[in-house]
């Protein structure tokens, strides 16, 4: 039956033996700068794969990514006989390498993050130099003294506006008030 903790230490194990092997044993010049990341093993322990990154030789140098991918075909069937005299299992998994995308996904990712914080510090300092469009203080009652004589409402005198008097308002209460 299948065994997925199995499987993963198989993974493990396949993963130190082909670095080892690449970095030490395989002598093509195309894997100099091959550095494998990981490695998934099914849980029939048939078919590896792994996962591989190429490194440029300096900062400014791309990598050799089909360079190197060449030279793992090449060298697959020594990496396979190695995995299998390493790991002592009957059936040797066949091996399978993809180039690994997690780093170029993972800088562009942080490329991203940075760029959202430069928007993020270009809009707090808009914020933090912005002007209200209108006063200071929209809500800010300023009625001259001389608005206060034309307003409705109860006079300086005591008496209504107008000239109206309570006792004349026809309302609903109103035989109440007379």
């Amino acid at each position: 039956m299948a065994d997925p903790a199995r499987a993963q230490r198989m993974a493990k194990r396949i993963s130190s033996i082909v670095a080892s092997a690449i970095g030490s044993e395989i002598k093509d010049p195309r894997l100099n700068f091959v550095t494998v990341t990981d490695t998934k093993v099914t849980n029939d322990l048939h078919d590896a794969t792994v996962y591989y990154t190429v490194m440029g030789e300096s900062l400014d140098v791309a990598p050799d990514y089909e360079g190197a991918a060449a030279g793992l075909a090449r060298a697959t069937g020594l990496l396979r006989s190695k995995v299998g005299a390493g790991t002592g299992v009957r059936f040797t998994p066949t091996l399978r390498f993809v180039l690994d995308t997690v780093p170029d996904t993972a800088r562009h990712m942080e490329e991203l993050v940075a760029r959202a914080r430069a928007h993020d510090e270009m809009l707090a300092r808009q914020a933090r130099d912005a002007v209200p469009a209108g006063d200071a203080d929209p809500y800010r009652d300023d009625v001259s003294i001389s608005d206060e004589a034309s307003a409705p409402g109860p006079a300086a005198d005591g008496s209504s506006p107008r000239g109206a008097d309570p006792a004349d308002y026809d309302g609903p209460d109103a035989a109440d008030r007379r």
